[in-house]
């Protein structure tokens, strides 16, 4: 019997009388500078509404009116399955305390792409890198040594104010340091949620194995299934094991937050790489689960690669134009291939009793897209566009990235963010990828920029009541 990627760990007793939390000073100050009320968090929902705030435009939306304010969440993740976790719940307006190693930080400070570091960052900021402020802006950054007594025992501190705790070392690792769920829901009355990411997940075989995006996206069988037809297995171009696995984390916390409104208690969340690139599957694996397609040379019961194609439609798939370009061109139904038929201007490709129907296109995929590839050569790009425009089918240009990311589309939705006071660059400018989910009538900006290795790591440890003189011998000790 198969299980779920995320596996969710949940005190057994329900109490009936819902608690409420008491407020931590760690927030960090709103924008606008007006009070946050602090009311109850498990006597009401987690997503407030107010009538007064809804025609409130999305420019002059504060860090309170955001959906997750006052939510507090300890990050000790780091590379990308948390970190990618935390920036969005950071995004929809968590305090999120990003915990990392004294002096070397987050690993990814330090994944630069050739000619980054001459072209982009200060000589002075070398623990800077895009790789890492892709995924840790709105968070601030603590520096603290789990490895000595005095860092475990600052850790605890904030994760007893803590709503949520995120890691993403191997299991058994956090409970050798003391910092396992049942150390840490101990000191914490809000009903702790703690989250922990992982290769493979906290049992099984594989349980001890460390985790990486391009391996688990291996073992999974998604690498088998991507790539062109007659070559080899292709890993996609970004690391979609380590971001989907985010997504399910961040979306379980939410769920487990949700529960926690009902019940006071909070829950363990258990979530792997590998289940969640497995889930991935989802039509190939289950005609890989349900149908017998093992004869025949393809043995097609074990996948197979069809490059830009799809096993269930066709057409489906990038086809070259006269000039050299690629366009993108699907019909999902007989409605769209009519209307794909008509705009093509193909003699008799409508009327092919062959092509009448789904089954009948993909049992003849070849010849098809055939007769397809022929007709997009014989005109550019920009023609195709404009005989295509107004359609109602689904096509698009195959863009590089900064074609991408200069979109009419994207720059009408707003998805690239300027930060035109970024220290560390070396002009002063730092473009983000903006958040992918829009809230009518909230403003999700940049609160906190991408953070300077321990940039807030006094202010923090002084809103834990640590005085000057003590923060001053923890750095001197290495601890933070």
């Amino acid at each position: 019997m198969t299980r779920p990627s995320l596996h969710v760990r949940c005190d057994a007793i329900v109490q009936s009388i819902l608690r409420s939390s008491t407020p931590s000073a760690l927030s960090p100050p709103p924008l606008s500078r007006r009070s946050v009320p602090q009311t109850p968090r498990r006597s009401q929902s987690l997503v407030a509404t107010s009538s007064t705030e809804t025609n409130r435009s999305r420019s002059s939306s504060s860090s309170s009116d955001l959906p997750l304010s006052g939510l507090k969440v300890l990050d000790l993740s780091r590379v990308l399955a948390g970190p990618f976790c935390t920036q969005i719940l950071a995004d929809y307006g968590a305090d999120v305390i990003k915990v990392e190693q004294p002096l070397v930080g987050d690993e990814t400070r330090q994944w630069r792409t050739h000619g980054e570091t001459q072209q982009k960052w200060r000589p002075e900021h070398n623990l800077m890198s895009l790789y890492f402020a892709a995924v840790n802006r709105n968070k601030r950054s603590v520096t603290v040594d789990l490895k000595t007594r005095k860092g475990v025992e600052v850790v605890k501190a904030l994760a007893s104010r803590s709503d949520v705790v995120v890691n993403n070392f191997l299991p058994g690792k956090m409970d050798e340091l003391g910092l396992g769920y049942d150390a840490l829901k101990s000191g914490n009355d809000r009903g702790l949620i703690y989250a922990s990411v992982s290769g493979y997940g906290a049992t099984g075989p594989s349980r001890d194995r460390a985790g990486y995006d391009a391996i688990a996206l291996a073992e999974a069988g998604l690498l088998h299934i991507t790539g062109d037809e007659k070559g080899g297995p292709t890993k996609p171009g970004v690391a979609i094991a380590d971001l989907c696995t985010g997504l399910y984390t961040h979306g379980a916390i939410l769920a487990a937050l949700n529960l926690r409104q009902k019940t006071g208690l909070g829950c363990k969340i258990d979530a792997s790489l590998f289940e969640s690139s497995l889930s991935l599957l989802i039509n190939v694996g289950l005609a890989a689960l349900n149908l017998d397609l093992d004869q025949g040379p393809q043995r097609r019961r074990r996948g197979k690669r069809l490059g830009l194609g799809h096993p269930n439609l066709v057409p489906y798939g990038a086809f070259e134009t006269k000039d050299q370009k690629m366009l993108f061109v699907a019909a999902n139904n007989n409605r769209q291939w009519k209307g794909l038929c008509a705009r093509l201007d193909v003699e008799g490709l409508w009327d092919d009793s062959r092509f009448s129907t789904n089954d009948g296109r993909v049992e003849n995929r070849d010849e098809i897209n055939g007769i397809l590839e022929k007709r997009f050569r014989e005109k550019p790009m920009d023609q195709w566009l404009k005989v295509l425009e107004g359609s109602g089918l689904p096509y698009g240009a195959i863009n590089d990235v900064v074609d991408a990311l200069e979109h009419p589309q994207a720059t009408a939705r707003e998805m690239v963010m300027d930060i035109n006071d970024f220290e560390a660059a070396r002009d002063g400018v730092l473009k983000l990828i903006g958040p992918a989910v829009k809230f009518d009538g909230l403003a999700m900006d940049v609160r906190i920029k991408p953070p300077l290795l321990g940039e807030h790591t006094d202010g923090v440890l002084a809103d834990l009541g640590y005085g000057p003189a003590q923060i001053a011998e923890m750095r001197t000790a290495g601890v933070v």
